[in-house]
């Protein structure tokens, strides 16, 4: 691998599992262990022309070709680790297949317990009411703010995180998804403000921010902010490969780090793909050197022009942090005032063959990129120009559908007694006035429509069209 400086010149920008991987790719040995696929020889032959014979020639787990070991991290996995903690603020790192939702599962059977009570917000990833469900920890729901003509959830305050203190002050811990999926950013460090007047440790999701700390033009880190922990997505918007992501322990700290790092060992494969962690090592690297920090200056350059183009239209807007919030240039939730955002999508991947994050009731959601050009926003600019003076009509309302679940839970039982409790299937139709016995959340977003313990109402009958049948407590 060719060195990136930095720069000041002073050190060098280094990824030791991408040059370990390209030392044992060079270096080829005799393999009589797993992957069975042997270098790519015992794989399908039409998959290895697709994917390329260097791919799965390097496609290994640890501890061979001296490429180190996840758990414990020794050699290049154990660097590029440590390197990642110091690119991003932190006191360590650890790298995460499975995505975050490895990072979050660790965060709540390392740090909860049977009982004990989390205050995290409704919309929050269906991951962290996963491990909640694992850990027997009961959440105590904030209810941000809700942009309703948008149709999306919108920032936490501080004050409804005091006021959730005051009214539960047996609560052990708070637990924030920031930003939204939309990019709406909620005031962290007021929020950390809080925990610490209480005592209480600070988690944040912030998977969807991984580019934060490498531009002056987008929001602060949360570990910059007074967070405890903070699980990165590297693979939605930092340049790794799907599937993989970060989970950082703060310089200052106050949550057990080893409780951590446990619960990854049970969670995590014993198999690791090399492949995976070198991307993560790569992604740091890349977003570290004068090369990245420029792409991500793209990606914000491009946001804003894309945001300028869109104010010229008549009949499709994008959200604006113009009502006492912030957000994330990058993510540009827009809307036509004549379509659902289902519709809208429908429309762009049809006829003009764009896709889009994902598409709700409302509006949709556009990512600028670290790999995205201009040329693509201009792209994308002359087609949502000329939706914007046609005449369409909207089907998707006639299917009753909706996408972005904007309800208040009513709670019956706690997450852990009702997900273990007996079950049984039941039509939709029969499900209103049941307690739901499963996690109902679609990805994308991946909020939760229903959790086990929870009352089915008729307003959860939108949101269940491709739903035949729940499982509900018997």
């Amino acid at each position: 691998m060719t060195n990136v400086t930095r720069n000041d010149k002073s050190s060098r920008i280094k990824a030791p599992i991408v040059e370990a991987l390209k030392h044992a790719y060079e270096n080829p040995s005799y393999q009589f262990h797993i992957p069975g696929h042997t270098k790519g020889k015992g794989s399908l032959p039409e998959f290895r022309k697709l994917i390329g014979r260097k791919a799965l020639s390097i496609d290994t787990t640890d501890e061979f070709d001296g490429l180190g070991t996840l758990h414990p991290a020794t050699g290049p996995i154990k660097e590029a680790q440590e390197l990642a903690a110091k690119a991003f603020g932190a006191k360590k790192t650890f790298f995460l297949l499975n995505g975050s939702t490895a990072g979050n599962l660790a965060l709540a059977m390392g740090l909860t317990s049977k009982g004990k009570k989390i205050i995290t917000n409704r919309n929050c990833h269906r991951s962290i009411l996963t491990g909640m469900i694992i850990s027997g920890a009961e959440p105590l729901w904030l209810i941000p703010n809700r942009f309703d003509e948008w149709g999306i959830w919108g920032n936490v305050t501080a004050e409804s995180v005091e006021e959730m203190f005051k009214n539960n002050p047996d609560a052990g811990m708070v637990w924030i998804t920031n930003p939204t999926y939309e990019g709406v950013v909620s005031d962290i460090k007021s929020i950390s403000a809080v925990c610490k007047k209480y005592n209480a440790p600070l988690i944040v999701d912030e998977a969807h921010a991984s580019l934060w700390n490498f531009n002056e033009h987008l929001p602060a880190s949360a570990l910059k902010l007074g967070a405890d922990a903070v699980v990165h997505s590297l693979h939605k918007t930092g340049g790794s490969m799907s599937q993989s992501s970060m989970l950082h322990i703060a310089e200052n700290s106050v949550i057990d780090a080893d409780a951590v790092e446990k619960s990854l060992r049970l969670l995590h494969t014993t198999s690791p793909s090399l492949i995976l962690l070198a991307s993560l090592d790569a992604s740091r690297a890349n977003l570290e050197s004068p090369r990245g920090r420029k792409q991500i200056e793209y990606a914000v350059q491009n946001a804003k022009y894309l945001r300028r183009e869109i104010d010229k239209l008549e009949h499709i807007r994008d959200l604006k942090p113009d009502f006492g919030y912030k957000t994330d240039i990058t993510k540009v939730f827009i809307k036509d005032d004549r379509l659902s955002g289902k519709r809208l999508e429908s429309i762009l991947e049809i006829d003009f063959n764009i896709e889009v994050e994902s598409a709700s009731d409302e509006g949709l959601l556009i990512l600028s990129n670290v790999g995205n050009t201009r040329a693509d926003m201009k792209y994308l600019v002359k087609c949502l120009q000329q939706i914007d003076q046609t005449v369409y009509s909207d089907i998707c309302y006639l299917e009753n559908k909706k996408y972005m679940p904007m309800l208040t839970p009513i709670i019956k039982m706690t997450l852990r007694e009702a997900f273990y409790s007996h079950k049984e299937i039941v039509p939709k139709s029969e499900a209103i006035g049941r307690i739901s016995a499963e996690v109902i959340a679609e990805c994308p977003p991946g909020i939760s429509i229903l959790l086990p313990g929870e009352l089915i109402t008729e307003e959860h009958i939108p949101y269940l069209t491709n739903y035949d049948c729940i499982e509900v407590i018997r």
